[in-house]
């Protein structure tokens, strides 16, 4: 397993150990899964944008009716 090594002034320290004993978790535990969530946010605006740009090209609608028509409700 590898280690990362993390530069904290004190008071980010102090601030995220404290953040760490109220949620029960270690300090390890909270930066891989805050770097997961910011890492997955920035992929999905990235889908997000390919689709709206593809949108703009191409500007297709449907209505309410037929989109549940076409899922069969």
């Amino acid at each position: 397993m590898a280690t990362v090594s993390l530069r904290l002034n004190q008071q980010e320290e102090e601030f995220f150990r404290s953040y760490a004993q109220v949620t029960g978790k270690t300090l390890s535990e909270l930066f891989k899964t805050a770097l997961s969530q910011k890492i997955e946010d920035e992929y999905d605006l990235n889908i997000y944008h390919t689709a709206y740009d593809e949108y703009q090209k191409d500007p297709e609608t449907v209505s309410h009716a037929d989109f549940k028509k076409e899922l069969g409700l």
